[in-house]
């Protein structure tokens, strides 16, 4: 069996494992404009990963979705104060208190690690994640980034199958920054984030397509639809 990973419009991802474990990474799904599924079609969720505490990240969704399937809850812990502000327990957060940069977490087979972001954040800073799913396949969500040299550092420690990384300029990085940033981090493939879901930003991935064919030609790209899905 594969591995599957859905792009729910903007930067909310969902990752099935071979073994069924289901990731849910940024699930700002009501009121997210390109977002094709609403929190009922969730379903089954054992992991939530927080990158930050903006609206387009976080959402207001995080009390049902843990409520509905106790899934387990991955953020730092200025953000963990929040979540319990809205009543969530301290039973699904990570050690009832959250981790932080540089730790490393398993949670149903899953190993989940918390990187640096380059963003800013109410509750805490910005982070992006390493996911090592069950057979060693490797995915990196950048969350809300610039580009930053240490990326290198991360492409040399893990062997990235794919990368999601945001393009859409203004709040992260742009499509140039991002192409430039496979170079660092070499994964095999990347799905494009963070981009048309507001006027504001990169309204479409061509330029971000262009500029990885010419900076990194060795990594496929996969421009996804929101509610498309990438078999690993």
């Amino acid at each position: 069996m594969s591995h599957s990973v859905k792009w729910l419009g903007h930067s909310a991802c969902q990752i099935t494992s071979a073994s069924g474990c289901v990731i849910l990474i940024d699930p700002w799904i009501t009121d997210n404009p390109s977002c094709p599924v609403s929190k009922e079609d969730i379903g089954k969720v054992d992991i939530i990963l927080l990158t930050h505490d903006h609206f387009d990240h976080m959402g207001t969704d995080i009390p049902y979705l843990v409520n509905g399937t106790n899934a387990v809850i991955i953020a730092q812990p200025e953000l963990v104060g929040v979540l319990q502000e809205c009543e969530v327990s301290a039973e699904n957060i990570i050690f009832g208190m959250g981790m932080n940069i540089g730790g490393q977490v398993e949670v149903a087979g899953v190993k989940v690690t918390m990187t640096q972001a380059f963003h800013s954040g109410t509750a805490g800073s910005a982070v992006g994640f390493i996911i090592i799913l069950e057979d060693g396949k490797t995915i990196y969500h950048a969350g809300d980034t610039g580009i930053f040299a240490s990326m290198e550092l991360l492409g040399k420690i893990y062997p990235i199958d794919l990368a999601l990384l945001p393009i859409g300029s203004v709040f992260v990085m742009d499509p140039l920054q991002a192409a430039y940033s496979l170079t660092l981090l070499k994964p095999d493939k990347v799905i494009p984030i963070h981009y048309k879901t507001f006027p504001i930003l990169v309204q479409d991935a061509s330029e971000f397509i262009k500029l990885a064919g010419e900076k990194a030609p060795e990594v496929k790209v996969e421009a996804l639809q929101p509610g498309q899905e990438l078999l690993l």
